[in-house]
Order: C-alpha cells, then structure tokens, then sequence
C-alpha cells in the first residue's frame, strides 16, 4: 500500500471513529433530555398546586389583603383544587342559626359539620357515632341542656349506653368557665352541638385552611388532646416500638397517598390514624375512633364494648399485616389480664374507701379535701395510664406512671382512711 493510500485508510477510520463519538454524545445527550424531562414532569406532578392563583372571585381578592394567610392555605389545598369555593362552605340563607351579615350576604365564621356533610356525609355520620361526638362534650358539660334528639343521639352511641352519669364534670364545674375556656373546652369541645343542630367541630382535627391528608394524619395532631396524666396516648406512642419507627422513619411515608389504599408500602408501621380511622389492610376508613376498640378504658373499672368481638377482629384486621397471628392473639390475651388487674386494684380502692362512705365520713361535695383526689387519681389519671401503656406498648408508663403509682395510691388511701377512721373512735 503506497504512502498516499495509508494516509487516506488512517482519515477513513479518524472519520468513522469521530462519527461514532458524535453519535454516543448525541445518544447521551437524548437521553439526558428525556430524564431531565420526566423528573421535571415528576416535579410538576408533585408540586402543589396554587388554585386561587388567577382567581378573581370577590372573597379571595379582598381576603388576600385581609388574611392573606388563609387565602395562602386555602390555595395549596385539594378542597381548592377541587373548586370549592369559599362561599360553599361559609355562606348561608339569611335565616341560618349564627348566621352573620357580611359583604351583603350571610355567612358563618366557622362552618359546622352539618356544612361539612353536605359533601361528607358518610364520614360526619360516622362521627356522630363516635366519642369523638357528643360524649366528648357530655363529659363536660353533662347532658343537661341537649336537646331531645341530641340526647337520643348520645344514648345510641357506646359511651352514651355505658355513662349512666350525665352531670356536669365536677372538675370542670369546680373551676368555672373562665378557666375552662382554656382547659376543658379545648379538646372536649370537638363534640359539641351546633346552633343547626348538627354536632362536632370537624377543624380540631383538620385545621382549617388547607385540610392536609398529612397534617390530619400525623400523631402530633392527636397530640393536641391526648396528652398529659388521664390520657398520655401521644406519649406513650413516642415510646412505643411504632411511634420509635415514626420518629426514626416516618419522613419517608406516604402521608399523601390516596384515603382508603393505605398499605404498608405507604406506612410500614402504625399510626394513631392508622390503628384507628384509616382504610388499611381489609379495614375500611372510619370516623368512629371506638370502632375497633373492645374495653372502655376510660372508665374506672372497664367493661369490654357492646360489639367488643366485632371491634377485636377489625383492629386485628389492622395488626395482621404486620404481625402473625400467634403474636396479636397472645398479645389480646395478655393484655385483657393487665387490664383485668388494674380493674381489681380499682375495686380494691373502692372497698378501702367503703367504710368512710357508709360512715358518712366523707362531705358530699366533691374535692373539698385531699383523700378525694387520691382516689380519684388512682384511677382517672394512673389506672388509666396502665391501661393505655399496656394496650399500646409503652411499658414506661405501664409501669412507672401507671401500675406504680396505683399501688402507691392504695397505700396512701388505706392510711388516710385509718387515720379518719381513728379520729371518731372507728379505728383499730
């Protein structure tokens, strides 16, 4: 081959190789684009949407001057996005109970939930049914000023049936309504009947403006009430094998996904939602919190649920997909016995203190001396925490805030119950 010829070979094969390069990098650079554009498609589709941002409707262009956080809420929500409009859940005939004159029509400030049911019809029904309802304010406020068919509503509902007492908490009434304005009404007040005479107040759980699946769903929004000596559910979750896969985990949970196609590719371990309202694993979703609950674990001596077995196989419907059937079955066992013993230790306390009564040692108004609360708080603060520590995992406060200070109080009962006994002559 002359020199003239290898030199031609050599460009031929510089040309094909370069034509090959120029077309990876073309390859390349089609596939980059189609990657960009998906994940730029993905962002899209997951980033919220602002509804009202080209609205002209009379109440968002002057509420964004007004309140502009509301307007920036209500924006960012599916209740938006779905277009409903301010005016669908606020306004109202001239004649509705607590309606108000605004702008040349009449609105409420605070929708009921006989608003909400116009669209959510199932799920307030579902809550008229529940403790969340009318219980939640009768233990309170008693059941002194419902009406007929509020009252009927209450006697249909499990707590209804089982709370033969009906008065005004002695508490609540003790302190008076300046304080509990700030104490008592702001959890109990989720049951509380409306001037139209629906029941409930729906945005105790879903904060208004934005109705979030997520916020609804976290355990910090049950937190706002169940918390503290007498119901330390929150607390006790914290401790708990699940509430410990939340905190380590829970940010990469599916807290958006669909109502009622909850599985545990969505959330691998439970919440209080999950446990108690949402649709998961054969279960459907539910706004009847006591639904799957079998005790009254509230109460001083607990007694299982009208439909205890009914609700016992709906929250193990739950507890199977992720535990076998061996461990949620020995777990009820063992669990109904712990409750069984803070009842006996409950019954005890009232034997101990049965000497005082019958010797009429005791004034008949109530807290007006000290061995009133230890009773009380033998049960309504410690038995009750032993029970929801023992039902819900936290052995903390099974134990120490629960089973201890029960014993501790039992002790304390029998020696101020010796010593009053001992004053009139009674006493060993």
């Amino acid at each position: 081959m002359t020199n003239s010829e290898k030199r031609s070979s050599r460009i031929s094969r510089y040309w094909i190789a370069g034509l090959v390069v120029v077309f990876i990098l073309i390859g390349f650079g089609l596939v980059f684009i189609s990657i960009n554009q998906s994940v730029q498609s993905l962002t899209n589709a997951t980033e919220p949407r602002d509804a009202l941002a080209t609205s002209n409707d009379d109440c968002v262009t002057c509420h964004r001057d007004e309140t502009p956080g509301i307007v920036q809420q209500y924006s960012f929500s599916t209740m938006a996005a779905a277009e409903v409009s301010c005016r669908d859940c606020h306004e109202v005939q001239r004649e509705y109970p607590m309606a108000v004159e605004h702008e040349g029509t009449f609105i409420l400030s605070a929708p009921t939930s006989g608003m909400c049911a116009e669209c959510h019809q199932q799920e307030v029904a579902e809550f008229n049914q529940s403790r969340h309802g009318l219980p939640a304010y009768i233990a309170v406020f008693g059941s002194k000023d419902l009406s007929v068919e509020h009252l009927a509503l209450y006697e249909s509902i499990p707590e209804g049936q089982y709370a033969p007492d009906k008065s005004r908490n002695a508490i609540a009434a003790l302190e008076g309504p300046d304080m509990t304005k700030f104490t008592c009404e702001g959890c109990h007040n989720v049951g509380k009947p409306a001037a139209d005479g629906s029941v409930g107040q729906c945005q105790k759980c879903h904060l208004r403006h934005q109705y979030s699946l997520e916020q609804a769903r976290k355990p910090e929004t049950c937190n706002a009430c169940h918390i503290g000596p007498d119901h330390p559910q929150f607390e006790i979750y914290q401790e708990s094998p699940h509430g410990i896969a939340y905190a380590t985990m829970g940010d990469n949970w599916h807290w958006d996904a669909e109502a009622g196609t909850l599985s545990t590719e969505d959330f691998p371990a439970a919440t209080c939602a999950i446990c108690h309202m949402s649709g998961f694993g054969n279960q459907s979703t539910t706004h009847d919190v006591g639904d799957r609950l079998t005790w009254y674990l509230f109460a001083p001596v607990s007694t299982r649920r009208p439909n205890w077995e009914d609700n016992m196989n709906a929250m193990q419907g739950i507890c199977i997909e992720c535990h076998n059937e061996n461990f949620i079955s020995n777990f009820y066992i063992d669990a109904d016995k712990a409750t069984e013993r803070v009842n006996i230790w409950v019954l005890k306390s009232q034997e101990i203190i049965k000497p005082l009564q019958e010797a009429g040692l005791l004034t008949a108004a109530p807290f007006d001396e000290p061995i009133d609360y230890t009773f009380f708080n033998l049960w309504h603060h410690w038995g009750r925490t032993a029970k929801f520590g023992t039902w819900m995992q936290g052995p903390d406060y099974a134990q120490w805030h629960g089973a201890y200070e029960v014993l501790h109080d039992l002790a304390e009962l029998q020696e101020m119950v010796n010593e009053k006994l001992h004053e009139v002559g009674e006493g060993d």
